[in-house]
């Protein structure tokens, strides 16, 4: 029998007055606790990405029915709204971090809203939070040249370590950019497991470097939030997200192909 899917929610910012660069992806703390406790009464069984892969390539069991909670980037409402949240639950979660935004050691000040420091980061962690890289300063990773993208995926797994202990197993993609260059990289470099966006269930057959997620925004309300869980509807609701990122991965491609030919010329 084949593997059922698995809903990976893909949060960003949980705040009560988000800037504007991130209101889009941002929730509403009230509605980040409402859609938790719609998890638990589902009766899904959040578990960490490592905990994830590590089941689908070893083919060890997982709780029946299994949904992935992640955060990008390191907004500092992770802590102070969704921490109190997971841990009424009991919730397993990860939070992919952009080292370079994070406050305090190495802060390049790029981050585009108020971010999380490295003390809050231990606090997560110690409260069985995963802790996954996200680049060092969240650049389109399919763009840069080949030490550029070794030095952001570098730059970040070294600094997780050393304020951590520990070098991340997981990576999630800056914007959801990869490619088979980027990803082997991203391989390359320690990571056992990377989440894409897509906006569709993860399925074993994806492999451990692209596992689809599915993007919660503030206009997520409850029904689309359990179609999100359930699978349904999925294709409609990214439907005009799709096309938008098809366009732009034909554009993106064609910048590549200018900086390819530029450089072979110079």
């Amino acid at each position: 029998m084949a593997e059922a899917p698995v809903p990976i929610l893909m949060y960003h910012s949980v705040a009560t007055a988000p800037n504007r660069a991130t209101h889009a992806l941002s929730v509403a703390p009230e509605a980040f606790a409402e859609q938790m406790a719609l998890v638990a009464d589902l009766g899904l069984t959040p578990v960490t990405t490592a905990e994830l892969a590590a089941g689908w390539r070893s083919g060890g069991p997982l709780p029946g029915r299994p949904v992935l909670i992640t955060f990008d980037d390191g907004y500092e409402g992770v802590h102070r709204h969704a921490l109190p949240v997971l841990a009424k639950h009991g919730f397993a979660a990860t939070l992919f971090v952009s080292t370079g935004w994070i406050r305090g050691a190495y802060d390049t000040g790029g981050g585009p809203d108020a971010m999380l420091d490295w003390d809050q980061v231990r606090e997560l962690a110690d409260a069985g939070c995963e802790i996954g890289g996200h680049s060092h300063t969240h650049p389109q990773l399919d763009q840069l040249d080949d030490d550029r993208l070794r030095a952001e995926l570098v730059w970040c797994r070294d600094i997780v370590a050393e304020q951590l202990g520990s070098a991340p197993a997981s990576f999630a993609y800056p914007y959801g950019y990869s490619s088979r260059r980027v990803r082997h990289a991203v391989r390359d470099t320690g990571h056992t497991q990377a989440l894409a966006v897509g906006n569709g269930l993860a399925h074993r057959r994806q492999g451990p470097y692209a596992l689809h997620r599915v993007t919660v925004r503030r206009t997520t309300d409850t029904a689309e939030f359990v179609r999100l869980l359930q699978g349904r509807a999925i294709a409609r609701t990214f439907a005009k997200d799709r096309a938008l990122t098809k366009g732009y991965a034909v554009l993106r491609r064609a910048r590549q192909v200018r900086r390819k030919a530029i450089r072979s010329r110079v």
